[in-house]
């Protein structure tokens, strides 16, 4: 399958992106449903480690946003991912951003996207996770509405929350997307303290009503300064917050000037973002001293590259673009490789 993955990407890259996505997932999903996931895909890394009080089968994760409803957990699973993290939802159905909103930048190995929280709403991804079969870790990835007003938006994660507790391996706080007004200003200051606190104390209470203790995880955007990261830092620390995932993706198009679809307003992900999410984990590491684990994700499309990563201090990785351009070897090197 690796020998011919540049013959599908030639055919799926003829195709509109987000038709291609949706495809692509519908085909993993038909080789899932036909039993041929091992033939096609080989058997999934087992390298177990422990991270967060879990244990994943391989430090190798999907990164949210190319499952958004958990309509592909089984299939996705099964190509060799060691945890799977779906969303981002939101509480109500949302449609998103118009289309087209998805872009590729072939030459520099990358995407942008401006999908906007598009998602059937957490009721939805709940019944999915409820009838996945495979025996993986889930991660749970939450947003607020488009229209729910920033001030409002501890309401909405807190409704999410509730919604994905009892489901949920652990769940991410998603604060960095580009793509909704407004979100990202919930990474600095009081909008993060409070809704930290809002969220460790729904989680006090969800622990006590469950029996279970789901850890948090935030994740962070890469268009911060040193002196942002480190306020974050301690403010995770103060909050006892579970884990950190760095990162989203980029507004900066340094790295894609003059390239076709580079103007494209949204965020920016693969190869040009790989040297700033990886700054943003050394910056992180020093400050947290390994009392949250860090999950690195952005542009890691080698072996290398995701050692790289856990030289600067993550813990696991997590891989989109670089699925998309490459195919599930890099998935299998990867887990190898760590």
């Amino acid at each position: 399958m690796s020998y011919i993955y540049p013959l599908i990407r030639r055919f799926f890259f003829s195709l509109d992106a987000e038709k291609a996505h949706l495809l692509g997932l519908k085909a993993i999903k038909l080789l899932h449903s036909a039993k041929l996931s091992r033939m096609v895909f080989g058997k999934p890394i087992s390298s177990p480690k422990t991270v967060m009080g879990l244990t994943f089968s391989n430090s190798v994760g999907l990164a949210a946003g190319l499952d958004k409803n958990g309509d592909y957990i089984d299939g996705l699973s099964a190509v060799g991912f060691g945890f799977i993290e779906v969303g981002t939802v939101t509480p109500r159905p949302q449609p998103g951003n118009p289309q087209p909103r998805l872009f590729r930048i072939p030459e520099a190995q990358a995407i942008i996207n401006r999908m906007g929280f598009n998602n059937k709403g957490v009721e939805h991804l709940v019944k999915q996770v409820k009838r996945a079969q495979a025996d993986t870790i889930i991660g749970i990835n939450i947003g607020k509405n488009f229209d729910t007003p920033v001030e409002s938006a501890a309401d909405d994660y807190k409704i999410c929350l509730q919604q994905v507790y009892a489901l949920a391996d652990y769940v991410t706080i998603n604060i960095s997307s580009p793509n909704t007004p407004g979100l990202r200003t919930l990474q600095f200051g009081e909008e993060l303290k409070h809704l930290l606190e809002v969220l460790k104390s729904e989680q006090k209470i969800l622990t006590e009503s469950t029996g279970k203790y789901v850890p948090l995880a935030v994740k962070i955007a890469p268009d911060m300064e040193d002196n942002d990261i480190q306020l974050i830092a301690e403010l995770l620390l103060e909050k006892e917050i579970d884990g950190v995932i760095a990162t989203n993706t980029t507004i900066s198009r340094s790295a894609v000037e003059g390239l076709a679809n580079a103007e494209e307003q949204g965020g920016l992900s693969g190869v040009p973002v790989f040297q700033q999410s990886t700054h943003v984990v050394r910056v992180l590491s020093g400050h947290l001293n390994g009392k949250i684990p860090i999950i690195a994700a952005g542009g890691i499309f080698s072996a290398q590259d995701a050692k790289d990563k856990i030289a600067e201090g993550a813990e696991l990785v997590q891989i989109y673009t670089g699925f998309i351009y490459q195919g599930h070897k890099l998935i299998r090197e990867c887990a190898k490789a760590l």
